[in-house]
């Protein structure tokens, strides 16, 4: 991926042995999958209410254990015209928590080449502690330009102001956590927050669109070049929501709307046959979506490198 205006990129060391960034040509735009890292939590959230002898056999079916494993934190840059777009910002830092291996974004866009001062725009899916907290980390607001332009749907800052978590299922420690991310967030960038209703054109071929769900402002974005899709879904699809996106996930204010809204993604990404990038789809997240039967299946695409 080439962005102007960005310093050299960083030397990697030890510690990124694993590749953390990914480029796809999207036609004429650029995109760019970053690794914020990875979150370690219970196997339940991925369908809390589903069948535990079907649950166990897809986790056993999927070679992962039985109590825990690791969701990825993806977030993606976009090079469009002379707008340099990031999409989500990771989890930034919150040590109550005890998440170390995540919250990685800023040095990863550093060791991509990519200055915070050169990002024209952010849009937030929503705004989850894991997709707003790398706005959030000490110094960084004094590294961003002064009109960043933040793109956030009006339904979604809305519901932050008085969050509903009555229908979540989530580990202790979160909904505090989440319910103040999101309140120093909405304080510290409320001057930079561009809200739109359904749908917005961000840059010539990136548009963000609420599809709500997930959370009343979840938002996906569409990118389109050319001949080229691709589809940043947030947090609408995850690794069990193939075969079975009937399962609720624990973070899921609405599961019912949430499910709904997955099967209706997942349909007409097999339709279109775009590209798909999901925020906790296992690193680089890109692939295809095929239909199998009543369900779907998840087609990575092979590695370019």
């Amino acid at each position: 991926m080439t962005l102007r205006n960005t310093s050299h990129p960083a030397k990697s060391g030890p510690e990124e042995l694993v590749p953390s960034r990914y480029a796809v040509k999207i036609g004429e735009i650029d995109v760019l999958v970053v690794s914020d890292g990875v979150l370690p939590l219970p196997t339940k959230m991925l369908g809390y209410n589903a069948d535990p002898t079907e649950h166990a056999a897809w986790l056993n079916d999927m070679f992962l254990p039985p109590d825990a494993f690791d969701w990825a934190l993806n977030v993606v840059v976009v090079r469009s015209g002379e707008q340099t777009i990031l999409i989500d910002a990771g989890l930034g830092l919150d040590p109550a928590l005890n998440l170390p291996r995540a919250g990685q974004l800023i040095k990863r866009l550093e060791a991509a080449g990519i200055d915070l001062g050169s990002v024209t725009d952010v849009v937030l899916t929503h705004m989850h502690m894991d997709h707003v907290g790398g706005l959030i980390v000490d110094g960084v607001k004094e590294r961003l330009r002064p009109d960043l332009r933040i793109h956030v749907a009006a339904a979604e800052v809305k519901f932050w102001e008085s969050p509903d978590f009555t229908h979540v299922n989530m580990p202790p420690g979160f909904p505090d956590a989440l319910r103040a991310a999101a309140k120093r967030f909405a304080e510290d960038y409320r001057s930079n927050l561009r809200t739109f209703d359904d749908e917005h054109e961000v840059a010539p071929g990136v548009v963000v669109s609420r599809t709500g769900g997930h959370t009343p402002g979840h938002s996906v974005v569409r990118v389109a070049s050319g001949k080229d899709r691709l589809m940043f879904a947030g947090d609408a699809v995850f690794a069990v929501g193939f075969e079975h996106p009937e399962w609720y996930n624990g973070f899921e204010h609405d599961p019912e709307e949430a499910a709904r809204v997955r099967v209706r993604l997942l349909r007409e990404l097999a339709e279109t046959g775009e590209l798909l990038v999901a925020t906790h789809m296992p690193f680089p997240s890109v692939g295809h979506v095929a239909v199998d039967g009543n369900h779907f299946r998840w087609v990575p695409v092979f590695w370019d490198y």
